[in-house]
């Protein structure tokens, strides 16, 4: 079993830049620029400040991303402004790769349905040995199954969550900054985070005006 694979982010492509996005506001006037400038800079905190979302979805993004499916399910609930194609096991009979975190979280201590605490009064080490067991059993049995000759569409149900996924998430800047909006945020899921943490750091990279007044990061 292979396991303790990372999370990763990896850049695509893009399309324009933080003078698509003036541009694309400016066509209102019938006038463009060639040059960014100090003025551009200004629009564009202005179109951010008063939700002139949409000269920001004329700048894109494609990333492949890698994380485990528990993840992948939170993240695909985005689909405004975005498309996704991610790796299917119908097709696919590589050894499948698991995510293991370094540490377990409590549960919230708080009354919350959701969200996690400090695991350090948890057994990690019997923790950690339980999800590996199960993770075991689930692949054991996939295999079985696919030799069989169950149909790799059906033999793969048995796979558990934290079998690692990968996918090509391509979309608008806009809708890229309200999935970071969101999975940045104090109360968002750890793991998300780091996934969005990292599709920050790509769009900031190509983006930075546009990224730093969308995002606070």
């Amino acid at each position: 079993m292979v396991e303790h694979t990372p999370m990763s982010v990896e850049y695509v492509d893009h399309m324009g830049s933080d003078l698509s996005v003036v541009n694309a506001a400016r066509v209102s006037f019938g006038k463009t620029k060639e040059l960014f400038d100090a003025s551009d800079e200004k629009l564009i905190k202005y179109l951010a400040t008063h939700n002139h979302w949409s000269p920001f979805a004329h700048a894109f993004m494609s990333l492949r991303i890698k994380a485990p499916i528990f993840v992948a399910r939170q993240l695909v609930k985005h689909q405004i402004g975005l498309s996704w194609n991610e790796i299917s096991r119908r097709y696919v009979s590589d050894e499948p790769e698991f995510f293991f975190p370094d540490e377990w979280r409590a549960a919230p201590t708080d009354g919350a349905k959701q969200g996690s605490s400090d695991g350090s009064g948890l057994d990690q080490e019997w923790i950690g040995m339980k999800a590996r067991i199960a993770a075991t059993e689930g692949l054991d049995a996939y295999d079985v199954l696919l030799r069989a000759g169950v149909a790799p569409e059906m033999a793969r149900m048995v796979l558990p969550q934290n079998m690692m996924t990968e996918w090509i998430w391509s979309g608008s800047l806009y809708a890229f900054a309200r999935v970071c909006q969101l999975r940045l945020d104090a109360h968002a899921q750890a793991e998300t985070t780091q996934v969005a943490a990292h599709i920050s750091f790509e769009c900031r990279s190509r983006f930075p005006v546009s990224w730093a007044t969308l995002v606070c990061d």
